[in-house]
C-alpha cells in the first residue's frame, strides 16, 4: 500500500530546527535512509517555505479562476513537503510516522491506487 506522509510546519518546529539545524538535518537524512534501505521510501520532496509563499487558485462561482497569495488554509500550519511510503498497511505507515525525528506535525493519507 502507498500512503501520503505530509509534513505540515509551525513557526514553533521552524525555530526549533533553526536552533540545531545541523543535528536535525543529520537524523533527518538518518531517517530517509533507513526508509530507502528498506524499500519503504518511494518518493518525496521538501517545498521552498521561507523564500516564497505559496499562491492559491480557485475557480469563482462564475467559473474564472481566482488568484490569492497564501495557502488554501489559513492558520499557523503550513505544507512543508512530503513523502510517499510504500508499506504494508496502515499500521505499518503509522510506525514510519512515529519515527520521524523532526518537530512538525505529519499528516498520513493513503494514495488511491489506480487497479
Amino acid at each position: 500500500m502507498k500512503y501520503a506522509l505530509v509534513i505540515f510546519e509551525t513557526d514553533a518546529s521552524r525555530a526549533l530546527i533553526k536552533a540545531d539545524r545541523v543535528a536535525y538535518r543529520k537524523a533527518y537524512e538518518t531517517w530517509i535512509g533507513e526508509l530507502a534501505a528498506a524499500g519503504k521510501l518511494a518518493g518525496g520532496d521538501a517545498l521552498e517555505t521561507e523564500q516564497q509563499g505559496p499562491v492559491t487558485v480557485r475557480k469563482a462561482a462564475d467559473g474564472s479562476p481566482v488568484v490569492t497569495e497564501g495557502p488554501v488554509h489559513g492558520g499557523e500550519e503550513t505544507l512543508g513537503g512530503w513523502f510517499v511510503l510504500e508499506v504494508a498497511d496502515h499500521a505499518e505507515a503509522v510506525d514510519v510516522a512515529r519515527g520521524f525525528p523532526a518537530p512538525e506535525a505529519l499528516e498520513l493519507r493513503p494514495i488511491l491506487e489506480s487497479a
